[in-house]
């Protein structure tokens, strides 16, 4: 579609910090076809299947989806959808948006197929934005692999959230510190993840900035990351009347494992929760992040949750 231009692909009122790496590039432009991936995605309850289905779908390579999967035994009515990107990750200059809707009391998870590779630039950046509309009745859990910076990336995301007062969405993201395995920690020029949530009459939630530049600060210092290697930040918007007994749950959870720190805190208006995780391992900080997701899905859909499978 014509519409879908490198302007609607670029974030707007892109940072400083970011706009530094804004060169242009010696191979393929910005823009050009292969560095803008689009997904679409319209996700309603069909009374007829007793099922959510996917109502509308668009999307342009670097990222596609492929069917709804019903993988819940527990709750079948719930659609489960994966973010594929054939390329394996974001190059220089690349620009993704995701646009996902639900609609008609739909209840969805969606995750990514594997890890968000951000991979070495030299001349550009790579940016995503992230667009969730969840809908009055609407249950969405969106709940990605970890971002992984390689060497001299430079990445920028923001997410915008809008949320029903009476619609639940639990978003969250885990940040590593690179290719590990490749003696690559920290090594990455800068990761900006911009968070905002707002209900159905615009009115703001939560905005949540983290402006990560390992070679600019010492990521090692007491109230960054300490001696700790993975981020994990959990975002639950939800009807107020949950919060507190969803609070405490999770309070528990964080009080008793040792392998990562956290804690949990009320959005201002007690309208949600932000959950902040510092672990040494992705794992500590996804299982954590599922126990999370059972937590609420049971005390909002009064369902089970099963560990997540990927295809």
């Amino acid at each position: 579609m014509s519409s879908y231009n490198l302007a609607y692909c670029t974030p707007e009122n892109i940072p400083a910090e970011i706009l530094n790496y804004d060169n242009p590039l010696e191979q393929l432009a910005v823009g050009q076809s292969g560095k803008l991936g689009i997904l679409h995605l319209c996700l309603e309850y069909n009374p007829s299947s007793h099922k959510t289905s996917i109502k509308h779908q668009y999307y342009k390579v670097p990222l596609c989806i492929k069917r709804a999967l019903y993988l819940e035994e527990t709750f079948p009515e719930m659609a489960y959808v994966y973010i594929i990107s054939p390329s394996g990750g974001v190059l220089q200059g690349d620009r993704y948006r995701i646009d996902i809707t639900l609609t008609n009391s739909a209840k969805s998870h969606v995750t990514t197929q594997s890890a968000t590779r951000i991979y070495r630039m030299n001349k550009n950046f790579g940016s995503q934005i992230i667009n969730l509309n969840v809908d009055k009745d609407c249950y969405l859990e969106y709940i990605p692999d970890q971002i992984i910076p390689f060497r001299d990336s430079r990445f920028y995301q923001v997410s915008n959230i809008k949320v029903h007062d009476e619609a639940t969405c639990i978003y969250s993201e885990m940040l590593s510190p690179g290719r590990v395995a490749s003696n690559e920690s920290f090594e990455y020029d800068i990761c900006y993840m911009k968070v905002k949530s707002v209900n159905q009459d615009d009115k703001l939630r939560l905005l949540d900035v983290a402006k990560i530049e390992p070679k600019a600060e010492n990521i090692r210092s007491f109230g960054i990351f300490n001696n700790y290697e993975i981020l994990g930040s959990v975002y639950i918007l939800t009807p107020k009347d949950k919060i507190n007994i969803i609070q405490n749950e999770i309070l528990e959870i964080l009080s008793g494992t040792k392998e990562a720190i956290g804690g949990c805190t009320k959005l201002p208006g007690e309208n949600g929760l932000l959950i902040r995780l510092l672990g040494s391992f992705v794992y500590d900080i996804r299982n954590i992040i599922y126990s999370i997701v059972r937590i609420v899905r049971k005390n909002i859909l009064n369902v089970s949750f099963s560990k997540m499978r990927k295809i």
